[in-house]
């Protein structure tokens, strides 16, 4: 299809409407309001307002929010609760065992229990006060560069309007380039940019990125709810169903007006191909001890992502010609403390201090906006990653090895037994598959209101996609998915996948199998594109403005 897109300038593009990138715009015009200096400055945000892809069961440490904002109370911050203390449990198949001591990274005493959806709107509209230009519906497909100097030089959005076929519909709009002097890529674990741009430029981190998938509710439980009676708002669960081989856990945030947040987490480096991480979250749930604290509650949304948990090591370099990394997509998360908002916010305003630097100077190169990751090695936030370095290798391991590690690494500052400890990519872990196709949960343990299926939760994510259009998830060779993918691993690609995306049938005539596709699912989680063993799964991202509806989470 050749298509002349139309072009709009700006001074500095920040990819995607998250925390990092908003906090990112605002701290950039805080710093020109000082200096007197007048910018364009654009957010795009591929979701159909900011905040419907935002999907967190959040606690956030205020450090950098109070940088940033630091009246943000007046303004109006929507603050959840705060955290009153901690508890940490160890669970069996039928019983719960507290641990007396939580560990230090896990106390969130006087911390905030947030919507990131609603935190997201409300930065937006700070932003937007500030001059900000926010663009939401608008996809990034393509990242522009320089045919001279493969310097970045914007993003281009994607078009509307197109048929399955890739022809131009009667509603076509095509994209728009968006051309920046430095343009922030912001898009969260495993962004389609970011990805684009570490393999074009060789950026990666010095170990591969590695991923867990969560799947969270927000549940709204009876007025006499658990958290009416217990001190303890902030729950964190280790042990079953996962065990102590794979990493994981499960978490239970009190929130406002009866509701909490509950979430279960699944490493993706997990190697029997025959676990599927919703049932995983379903059995967390319906353990004696969680489904006595939820009894009487409704789901009211669901939804799930993947967390870039690998840390500093997993780090891609964090500037280019006209570019920098922020946020999740540059693995920027504290994963000791599962948190990764506060981390965020800071990159986006390390990186708009580098910027109204770049501004002044007028130099948009490497060389000047190198100052940012040199900035973020210097601050707390470099300080806190660096810490945590270590932490995901060492989850890694099996037991009890995995103790080992951790207890030295807590004993010396994330050094460890040895330091820079070796990752593998979570689509190399999985083994062979022993026997036929697993069995899965009884359906009679869904009642459609307090434990739900699959596709119940991708209704309850408000996920919407137009049907008429090119598939955003790109299969490269759907015969290695019928042949040596299903023969090896039994295609876990139907397990793995929280919406549903992906199912094998089988030609009652002719008993040869078929891979179909139901993109309309896609919780874009990324997931597939993460953990597929072959390779052969590409996640991009659909017509902007498509993919869930978050307002809650």
């Amino acid at each position: 299809m050749n298509t002349e897109h139309e072009s709009m300038e700006v001074d500095v593009l920040f990819v995607g409407g998250g925390p990092a990138g908003l906090a990112g715009a605002i701290r950039l015009m805080q710093k020109a309001a000082e200096t007197g200096m007048n910018l364009e400055v654009a957010v795009i945000e591929k979701g159909a307002e900011i905040g419907a892809h935002s999907l967190s069961g959040a606690i956030m440490n205020p450090i950098a929010l109070k940088e940033l904002i630091p009246d943000f109370a007046s303004q109006g911050c929507p603050i959840e609760t705060t955290v009153r203390d901690d508890e940490f449990y160890f669970l069996t198949a039928d019983r719960a065992l507290r641990v007396p001591m939580t560990p230090s990274y896990l106390e969130n005493q006087g911390y905030a229990v947030i919507s990131l959806s609603r935190f997201c709107r409300w930065l937006a509209e700070i932003a937007e006060g500030m001059g900000v230009s926010i663009l939401p519906g608008f996809a990034g497909k393509e990242v522009l560069y320089d045919p001279q100097t493969s310097a970045v030089i914007g993003v281009r959005t994607g078009d509307k309007g197109v048929g399955k076929d890739g022809t131009p519909r009667g509603n076509y709009e095509p994209g728009v380039d968006i051309l920046a002097k430095v343009t922030v890529f912001g898009e969260g674990a495993r962004g389609s940019l970011t990805k684009e741009l570490t393999r074009k430029l060789h950026i990666q981190g010095l170990m591969p990125e590695v991923f867990e998938t969560g799947i969270r509710e927000v549940i709204e439980l009876p007025e006499d709810h658990y958290f009416t009676t217990s001190f303890g708002n902030d729950l964190h669960f280790l042990g079953y169903p996962l065990g102590l081989d794979i990493p994981g856990g499960g978490f239970i945030y009190e929130m406002k007006d009866n509701q909490i947040a509950l979430g279960y987490l699944t490493a993706l480096s997990y190697s029997d191909p025959s676990l599927d991480p919703y049932e995983a979250f379903i059995r967390f749930k319906r353990h004696p001890f969680v489904s006595r604290i939820i009894a009487g509650g409704k789901v009211i949304e669901q939804g799930a992502r993947t967390v870039s948990v690998g840390g500093w090591h997993t780090m891609p370099q964090l500037a280019v010609d006209g570019g920098l990394l922020v946020g999740a997509g540059a693995a920027i998360h504290h994963a000791p403390a599962l948190k990764g908002i506060h981390t965020g916010m800071k990159s986006g305003m390390l990186a708009a201090e580098t910027i109204h630097t770049a501004l002044e100077l007028g130099d948009f190169s490497q060389k000047t906006l190198g100052r940012y990751p040199e900035m973020l090695k210097e601050s707390w936030l470099g300080r806190e990653l660096y810490e945590g370095r270590n932490f995901s290798a060492a989850l890694a391991k099996k037991m009890p090895a995995r103790f080992i590690h951790l207890a030295a690494q807590y004993l010396n500052a994330g050094k460890g037994i040895r330091d820079m400890l070796p990752l593998e990519a979570d689509c190399k872990t999985l083994k062979p598959a022993k026997g036929g196709i697993p069995d899965t949960l009884d359906s009679k343990c869904y009642d459609g209101v307090l434990v739900v299926d699959k596709l119940t939760g991708v209704y309850l994510s408000k996920t919407l996609h137009r049907e008429d259009q090119p598939s955003h998830i790109v299969v490269g060779d759907p015969e290695i998915c019928i042949t040596r993918c299903y023969d090896m691993y039994r295609s876990p690609c139907t397990r793995f996948c929280p919406g549903n995306v992906y199912e094998i049938h089988v030609d009652e005539v002719t008993s040869r199998r078929e891979l179909k596709l139901n993109p309309s699912n896609c919780l874009h989680c990324k997931t597939c594109d993460i953990k597929d063993p072959f390779g052969n799964v590409t996640w991009t991202c659909p017509e902007g403005g498509d993919g869930p509806g978050y307002r809650r989470g």
